[in-house]
């Protein structure tokens, strides 16, 4: 199992799905992206669609300030 980590903290939406969804297309099934984004747009919609794509959110977690972590297990 591979483990990586993705910060889009500095990306805007659309942007934010975008790297997130290169990024796993470079993971096998059961991978774990750590993905650190800013709440609004960010936190709402990256959980949202990487589960619509088949993805599942392990674990979404404050960090600090408005900055969350977000562990996607690649579907």
């Amino acid at each position: 199992m591979n483990r990586r980590k993705l910060d889009i903290t500095k990306d805007h939406c659309p942007m934010t799905f975008v790297k997130t969804k290169l990024e796993l297309e470079k993971l096998s099934g059961g991978d774990i992206l750590e993905v650190m984004l800013r709440e609004g747009e960010p936190l709402e919609n990256v959980p949202r669609t990487a589960e619509e794509q088949g993805n599942k959110i392990l674990e979404i977690k404050h960090l600090q300030d408005d900055i969350h972590l977000v562990v996607i297990e690649k579907g």
